[in-house]
């Protein structure tokens, strides 16, 4: 055998099929997922990691807020230092700095997120308490603007260049740039109080005039969960809207759409089956960004319509401060932004396989 013929036979062993590799037994389905089985690894390995710089933001950042939350719990009258010194003892302020943040956060590991002193019962309860006015809330203007984004997005992509795409575009982009509390009290005066002769249509604010039961009870909830919904639809639909509509322009080009075409199908078909199913992807992601970002996000619209509420119950232990109810608060919401952003990054792959690989 010579020695040319040497690197022949190692080159034919190293492609006989029959020869184990170190790829042997995995095919591309156990690569696939493989490699998303890592991409949840760091995704969620990052999430922790958000979650615990959030713990420690969440302790710090209010004990710059000025005022004395034992003066709080006095209600104003003249007490002695002694007193002072027991209030403090109760609720740990006492204990050096570092004391009662490792008290934080080995409460909060477990659960525990301390007790309110205005309400002088755990916060997790009163964050439990609020937590369906404020979902029926956020949930209900979820639900329209998404939807609204999604048809106004879709149709203004279609008609790309036309006065409705314009009107449309430039409404999202005015509307997304006010300010929610601006939007709420200006309904406010024009539907609430009226303006001139015209009568006030919604109530100022609130959740229920109080006294009906059942259907009627129903109503009243509506009737004042109106304009804290439209305020929000609003200031939030213009952006599903922009994403969705730059999503379907990009789609637009594509020759799958021309082929569509070719075969007969009419334009409404081509949009409805081919275009828009595959320009949603960037969309869903941002349904599940926003999902959480409108539960953060809801303090201003809850403040200034009375909405009882997560938001409402973080604007009242700011005021005094209620150092655990606002750290407790912030938690939840932040917590929120986080776990929505981290369940949009792992659907991605599974709606773009491109993705995580």
């Amino acid at each position: 055998m010579t020695a040319e013929a040497t690197p022949a036979l190692v080159e034919g062993a190293a492609a006989d099929p029959g020869t184990p590799g170190p790829a042997a037994g995995r095919g591309p389905r156990a690569r696939t997922a493989a490699a998303y089985l890592r991409y949840v690894a760091g995704k969620l390995a990052g999430a922790a990691v958000s979650l615990l710089a959030v713990l420690v933001t969440s302790f710090f950042l209010f004990r710059l807020i000025p005022g004395d939350p034992v003066k709080f719990m006095t209600g104003g009258r003249p007490v002695s230092a002694e007193q002072l010194a027991a209030y403090r003892r109760e609720f740990g302020l006492d204990l050096p700095l570092w004391r009662q943040f490792a008290h934080y956060c080995g409460k909060a590991l477990t659960g525990d997120l301390g007790t309110s002193y205005q309400f002088r019962t755990p916060v997790i309860d009163k964050i439990t308490e609020a937590l369906p006015n404020t979902l029926l809330l956020t949930g209900t203007a979820f639900v329209l603007y998404t939807a609204l984004g999604i048809v106004l997005g879709t149709r203004s992509a279609w008609r790309h260049g036309r006065l409705g795409d314009r009107l449309n575009t430039g409404l999202a982009l005015t509307l997304y740039s006010v300010p929610s509390f601006w939007l709420g009290l200006l309904l406010i005066i024009v539907l609430s109080v009226g303006v001139g002769p015209v009568p006030g249509l919604f109530p100022t604010g609130g959740m229920e005039s109080g006294g009906k039961e059942g259907f009627a009870y129903a109503v009243d909830v509506a009737h004042h969960l109106v304009l804290p919904v439209v305020t929000l639809v609003a200031v939030e639909y213009g952006q599903t809207l922009l994403v969705t509509r730059s999503a379907l322009l990009d789609e637009m080009g594509g020759d799958y759409l021309t082929t569509a075409r070719a075969k007969g199908l009419r334009d409404d078909q081509v949009r409805r089956r081919h275009a828009v199913p595959n320009a949603l992807l960037p969309t869903v992601t941002l349904v599940f960004v926003n999902l959480g970002r409108t539960v953060a996000g809801v303090i201003l619209v809850e403040t200034v319509f009375s909405w009882p509420g997560l938001g409402g119950l973080f604007y009242q232990g700011l005021s005094v401060p209620d150092l655990p109810l606002v750290q407790g608060l912030f938690f939840f919401f932040a917590s929120a932004v986080i776990v929505m952003n981290t369940l949009a990054d792992l659907l991605y792959p599974l709606l773009d396989p491109r993705v995580g690989r």
